[in-house]
């Protein structure tokens, strides 16, 4: 028998100080790395939790893409297939199948792609000579292992490509997490470090560009008694100073102008809130979820103070019909529209007989 509780403090510290020197090594701001497409939200359930998430009671394949430890025997034979309405004519997708090898862990295959659709080109007097486009993908290849029911380990490689205008490029990163799931499967808790790796083809020679890398953790907890399930994710780790702070100009005496800052005690904890995003699910009635969820850097990034309305919120409703599992969310990021996600996913255990292992 493994001891868990002391397995689970060992797996823990060694992630958390190989986490901790991959990220004050490859800790970027955002807009100054490639492939941020990466960190894009692919599934309807992660997005109305608000965008990230890092752990969850139970097992979902939405999950994975965030945490690749998040896999687990549950998923065995799952298909997903995700849709995005973005903005200005931008549309991704998002598919997926995962499978348990029993006592050898459990593995998955995914595909990201994104379109940006179709720009006009012209020349440096502005004559128009025609159009082009751009997309980028990814394939990830997930491994996950269980010990003793309680903790998983997991990690996803993923091939890079990106092609935009005449410009290509590709890369090769990779995502690690552990996840730990209480005996009760009402709490749950999980970190990951994702897209590490580096270009293996710049756009230009020699311009290697770093990655998106990000540290995220979690928990969640689903009430016992009562059909909600709450679920705390923190991103972006790694940047210690992640908060956006929106100066005030103020005017002196002497007409001199100046810009007020905030407290050093408000400034940290405006920069804890920025790291934190906070999700909540209510199952009213068996298979049909209602969600939503708070992102606070996107408020604060992201509004017009004059007019702040939903940014920053999102929801969304899931709910299984037969023998597939539909969802849906909607995130607003500004006030000129939010991004809208469909997703559809099934066992195909329950169509075909399984093949034993």
């Amino acid at each position: 028998m493994i001891n868990c509780s002391s397995l689970f403090c060992r797996i823990t510290f060694v992630s958390l100080i190989l986490i901790g020197s991959v990220g004050s090594a490859f800790a970027q701001g955002g807009g100054n790395s490639a492939y941020n497409f990466l960190n894009l939200t692919a599934l309807p359930r992660v997005a109305a939790l608000g965008g990230k998430v890092a752990a969850l009671d139970e097992s979902d394949g939405a999950v994975i893409f965030n945490n690749p430890a998040h896999l687990t025997s549950e998923l065995h034979n799952r298909l997903s297939l995700s849709y995005v309405s973005y903005f200005a004519d931008i549309k991704y997708g998002y598919a997926s199948y995962t499978r348990s090898f029993g006592r050898y862990g459990n593995a998955g295959i995914g595909l990201q792609h994104v379109s940006y659709g179709s720009f006009i080109a012209a020349d440096e007097t502005g004559l128009i000579d025609g159009s082009f486009s751009g997309y980028e993908m990814a394939i990830y290849a997930n491994y996950s292992y269980t010990f003793d029911s309680l903790i998983t380990v997991g990690v996803a490689l993923k091939p890079v490509f990106s092609h935009l205008e005449q410009y290509r490029s590709s890369g090769v990163c990779a995502d690690l997490g552990v996840s730990y799931t209480s005996h009760s499967h009402l709490f749950s808790a999980g970190i990951a470090a994702r897209n590490i790796g580096s270009m293996v083809k710049p756009f230009t020679p020699g311009n290697f560009e770093p990655l998106p890398f990000e540290i995220i953790a979690g928990v969640s907890q689903k009430l016992k008694y009562a059909p909600f399930r709450f679920v705390v994710t923190l991103h972006q780790l790694q940047n210690l100073n992640l908060y956006y702070e929106r100066g005030k100009e103020t005017s002196t005496f002497f007409g001199n102008e100046s810009e007020e800052k905030k407290p050093v005690l408000e400034r940290y904890g405006s920069e804890f809130l920025s790291h934190l995003i906070v999700g909540v699910e209510f199952t009213p009635v068996k298979n049909f979820y209602v969600r939503g969820g708070y992102n606070y850097q996107r408020r604060n990034e992201l509004k017009i103070v004059e007019k702040a309305s939903t940014v920053g919120f999102s929801w969304g409703v899931g709910i299984k019909i037969n023998r597939f599992v539909i969802s849906y969310s909607r995130a607003v990021y500004h006030l000129a529209g939010a991004s809208n996600h469909f997703s559809l996913s099934t066992n195909l255990t329950d169509f075909f007989s399984p093949t034993k292992l």
